[in-house]
């Protein structure tokens, strides 16, 4: 099976079981709020990031708000997210650039996304995808993990710019951003870190460590 055909096979099994590709985090289309709460999300879960943002955003309801905090008020409000004083800096530091060099508004190109205070690849294709549909791979945890199991590259591989570039030459352009939501429910329901399911997964027919499970099993 080439990887095109495993990428075709892994989407449509992913589109069965999540049809409504979503976005973890709830930034009510807003994309100031998408690029704060993507930054938020390091080292922290999409539900507390949640959370914590209703409170954040009901504090700093604008842009504007947020270049102009001090900070120590805006450390006070991430803290439950943890690294606080990093995070809250960065965020600081972005919305003030935001504002004052991009009119209020967040960039539409992987460039000038790179340039922001805190802001990698991952949470820059998140924007391009979830944002301005321009399709992109966002390799998350569960995303370099689930598709390391399935065969994608060696489990061992943890390097996200290599495997944005094998993903992005064998998962369909219009179905990138999608596929990357999907990867993310999936990895919490189904592939978890620790213990996944791999004797109920649907993808347990062409998934190459389930297989792998399965022979271990047929030994014993």
């Amino acid at each position: 099976m080439t990887k095109k055909d495993l990428a075709k096979q892994t989407a449509a099994v992913l589109e069965a079981l999540y049809p409504a590709a979503t976005c973890s985090l709830e930034y009510e289309g807003e994309a100031w709020k998408l690029l704060i709460m993507a930054r938020l999300s390091a080292q922290c879960t999409d539900a507390r990031v949640n959370l914590v943002s209703k409170t954040l955003f009901e504090r700093f309801p604008t842009l504007e708000a947020v270049a102009e905090s001090n900070l120590a008020d805006l450390e006070e409000a991430v803290k439950p997210c943890g690294l606080y004083k990093t995070k809250a800096k960065s965020i600081k530091e972005t919305a003030e650039i935001l504002v004052r060099d991009f009119h209020g508004e967040v960039p539409r190109t992987m460039d000038e996304l790179l340039t922001l205070p805190g802001v990698g690849r991952k949470i820059a294709n998140l924007m391009l995808g979830d944002v301005f549909g321009q399709p992109n791979i966002v390799t998350d945890t569960h995303c370099i993990r689930i598709c390391g199991r399935l065969g994608f590259y060696p489990e061992s591989e943890k390097n996200p710019a290599k495997i944005e570039k094998i993903l992005d030459a064998c998962v369909e352009k219009p179905i990138q951003s999608d596929f990357c939501h999907r990867i993310v429910w999936f990895g919490r329901e189904v592939c978890s870190a620790r213990t996944p399911q791999c004797g109920e997964c649907p993808m347990r027919e062409f998934c190459r460590h389930a297989q792998k499970e399965s022979r271990k099993t047929a030994k014993k």
